[in-house]
């Protein structure tokens, strides 16, 4: 299987810099750094009405889309599992 390249909506990025736990960011990089390599691991889901993804890490979510065609990954958002859901 080729490598994935990742990258990052703006927003996404703004939501990761704004996590109150350095620990936690950590975390998820490290989940989101391993997509390249793998970006349907095991405990992802489809989400049902979207051509997206969702991948658990604690009590985040990151919602991310894959571009088979470009071999990438395109991480759309990461929040607190109760708020990631809700359109704004």
């Amino acid at each position: 299987m080729a490598s994935y390249s990742v990258e990052f909506k703006r927003s996404a990025l703004k939501e990761l810099a704004a996590l109150p736990s350095k620990k936690d960011r950590q975390r998820l990089v490290a989940r989101i750094r391993s997509l390249a390599d793998d970006p349907r691991p095991p405990g992802s889901e489809k989400l049902t009405d979207q051509e997206r993804y969702r991948l658990r890490q604690g009590r985040y979510r990151i919602l991310y889309e894959i571009d088979g065609g470009r071999c990438v990954v395109i991480v759309v958002k990461i929040a607190d599992r109760k708020d990631v859901y809700r359109r704004k």
